[in-house]
């Protein structure tokens, strides 16, 4: 430890205790600083408790300081499951941000933002009654909770009785049958159970409230509020990266990637995104690792989910740099590719009879959903529907896709995890795999062509045997890898003539192949985009926390809590910005902002390597772009070039360079602080 002698570590089971400085668990006593680590010699610690730790330092003249501020672990029963470590669920005490009289015993609360949370109350009544408490997600008239919001949006109405006199109470969430039917992730015991609101409504109180009177316990893993921001010239833009910037912490409530409040299961699909959204926003990766090990033992039917395993894999190490999870999992990886279902074509097909018990059980697919047992192509979720309006040509959300034996979709994603599997049977020197997954890929790509390319049009088709091309083959094929370079100004066109003609799952691809391709300006319309399927669409129903779908006319039962409707807040940082890590780890990585019609956005994301910031600004007679790089990282920064501001400085100094492709392409930029001008 830098600048101290030595150290003491307290441990004790209650935070009440060590307020006191005083343990039941371990007391170090002082450690001489040149003694990096010592060994737990305390009580044995016991499985499904929490426990809480602080440390104080001497400093080099021997002088004691404070101790530290509390922290706490849980520590897990032994699973074999979970193997990696993780944080205890963290939880915060918000007061009301606007509490309104109504009437006589007659209360109105505003907490600001929904959240999955506990109530407690406060009160002094002047007598001994019940009163009324509402909670609720949405409003259907001012200081009015919606008692009618929707199937799975929230609202309850609960009688308590209050004791004459001044008392604390905590409402007791009643439990959800039918959810806990579905084997959801059960809220551990040291939180409980917890319910999602934003208002608060109080009747027949005869007495006075005060914001200290009512306050809610927001649970959620821990969250580093401050680790990312991000402002631009567009206001609606602004407000979709706070929404899903939120959404990540709100629905973070269980400690595992859960698709929402409504069956609180961890879905591959779902996770992907909450994945790549919350590496964006905080540095925080233990959470997606534990969600990950969980998955590969508890699969769900739809087969794209199967093989998102993989690209959840390769994410995880390519952020962090840490290859345990591959080493250790590297058969599942194998499994979950589906490489089984290929036939003689070389594609793979869940409507053959390769899908046996025995295929099942190797990828841990034992539980029977809605009756069948085995995977079933999904494409896009949900997958029918009866709203069809001015921006809507299809019911469902796979744009009138025609589900075939062989599918588009399905094997664009086969083909995506043998190129990922062929870099990790690299990565752990597995020579054979890595050259058959090579020879694999190759096969598939050459195989997609012949079967799913449309001669004719260029684009690609739903399946094997239909002439039919929607919205997903295609955004998903350019997303992969799979169209070539002829076809692809095609592609981008048609998938521009859709639409936001997909799900919020599905936009995350659509958004991906847009910024991968140079169709930034289109990608970005669509983020800022005021119509009914949009982000901004979410913010004006009234939510605080992206939602499952579109809007409640595209799918009835959604509800307000979905982290896959996030993708924006990934999609800001890796495709608008374009920080993106070329190497694991981000030891080195790239800066490719592509702003469209902004005129300036300023962003900080945290890396493994310690946080980057960009900030990109347009005048008439200059363009500027400053970026902070982090000790012991390497960028490739591109600046993008006007032809009316030819010319380029780097930190003041004119340099003489060539544009590629739109860009002047600066590579080996160093850490510390950059300004790149244009004029």
């Amino acid at each position: 430890m830098n600048g101290t002698s030595a150290y003491r570590i307290l441990l004790a089971s209650s935070p009440q205790l060590l307020q006191q400085n005083q343990v039941d668990y371990w007391d170090s006593q002082k450690v001489k600083s040149d003694q990096k680590h010592t060994m737990y010699r305390g009580k044995p610690l016991l499985p499904g408790k929490v426990y809480y730790w602080k440390v104080q330092v001497w400093n080099r003249k021997n002088q004691p300081g404070d101790f530290s501020s509390m922290a706490s672990f849980y520590l897990s029963p032994p699973d074999p499951v979970e193997q990696f470590a993780h944080h205890p669920l963290a939880a915060e005490i918000q007061k009301p941000v606007a509490l309104v009289k109504r009437g006589t015993g007659s209360f109105f609360l505003d907490f600001g933002k929904d959240a999955l949370a506990q109530l407690q109350l406060h009160l002094t009544s002047e007598k001994t009654d019940s009163i009324w408490i509402e909670v609720g997600e949405l409003l259907e008239a001012p200081q009015v909770i919606h008692k009618n919001p929707g199937r799975n949006i929230r609202y309850m109405k609960i009688a308590l009785l209050v004791r004459k006199g001044t008392y604390d109470y905590t409402i007791k969430w009643p439990t959800n049958e039918k959810r806990n039917s579905r084997n959801p992730i059960l809220m551990p015991e040291y939180i409980g159970e917890v319910y999602p609101f934003r208002y608060v409504s109080i009747e027949n109180f005869a007495g006075t409230l005060t914001s200290e009177s009512v306050q809610r316990k927001i649970v959620f893993y821990p969250f580093a509020e401050n680790a990312s921001s991000f402002t631009s010239s567009d206001t609606i833009l602004n407000q979709v990266w706070d929404l899903c910037k939120y959404s990540i912490k709100a629905t973070s409530f269980t400690g595992y990637y859960v698709d929402g409040d409504r069956e609180r299961i961890p879905y591959e699909a779902d996770a992907l995104i909450n994945q790549l959204s919350h590496y964006a926003v905080d540095a925080e990766y233990s959470m997606a690792r534990r969600s990950m090990v969980y998955m590969l033992y508890h699969p769900t039917w739809p087969t794209e989910w199967s093989l998102q395993n993989v690209l959840l894999a390769w994410n995880d190490y390519l952020y962090t740099g840490d290859d345990a999870f591959i080493k250790k999992y590297y058969p599942d990886l194998q499994r979950k590719t589906l490489q089984a279902l290929a036939g003689s074509n070389h594609l793979i097909s869940t409507r053959s009879n390769l899908q046996t018990d025995d295929f099942l059980t190797s990828i841990h697919m034992t539980k029977i959903f809605d009756g069948r047992r085995g995977l079933h192509d999904n494409v896009d979720w949900p997958q029918n529907g009866n709203y069809i309006g001015p921006e809507k040509e299809h019911p469902g959300e796979t744009d009138g896709f025609v589900y075939n034996a062989y599918n588009a979709v399905v094997n664009a994603y086969y083909y995506r995890n043998l190129v990922l599997m062929e870099k990790m049977a690299n990565l752990l020197q597995k020579t054979e795999d890595a050259n058959n997954y090579r020879i694999k890929a190759q096969q598939v790509y050459t195989a997609f062509q012949n079967v799913f390319r449309d001669p004719g049009t260029g684009l690609v088709k739903d399946g094997d045997s239909t002439s039919h091309s929607s919205l997903h083959p295609n955004m998903f094929a350019l997303a992969f890898g799979l169209v070539p370079a002829q076809d692809q100004e095609k592609v981008l066109r048609f998938m521009q003539s859709r639409g936001m003609a997909c799900s919020v799952y599905g936009a995350q691809f659509l958004l991906e192949a847009l910024y991968d391709y140079g169709f930034g300006d289109y990608a970005l319309e669509l983020m800022t985009a005021t119509t009914q399927r949009s982000w901004y669409n979410m913010i004006r129903s009234g939510s605080t926390i992206t939602l499952e779908a579109w809007d409640k006319v595209y799918k009835p039962n959604l509800d307000l809590n979905h982290a896959w409707g996030a993708a924006p807040g990934n999609i800001m940082v890796r495709k608008l910005m374009g920080i993106e890590p070329l190497s694991p780890g981000f030891d080195t990585f790239q800066i490719k902002p592509q702003l469209g019609n902004l005129s300036y956005a300023r962003l900080t994301t945290p890396t493994i390597n310690g946080v980057v910031s960009v900030a990109c600004e347009k005048k008439q007679d200059q363009n500027s772009m400053e970026v902070i790089l982090p000790w012991g990282t390497i960028a490739t920064v591109y600046v993008p070039h006007h032809p009316q501001q030819p010319q380029l400085r780097i930190n003041g100094k004119k340099v003489s360079k060539a544009p590629q492709n739109g860009f002047f392409v600066i590579k080996n930029v160093r850490p510390g602080r950059h300004v790149f001008t244009t004029e």
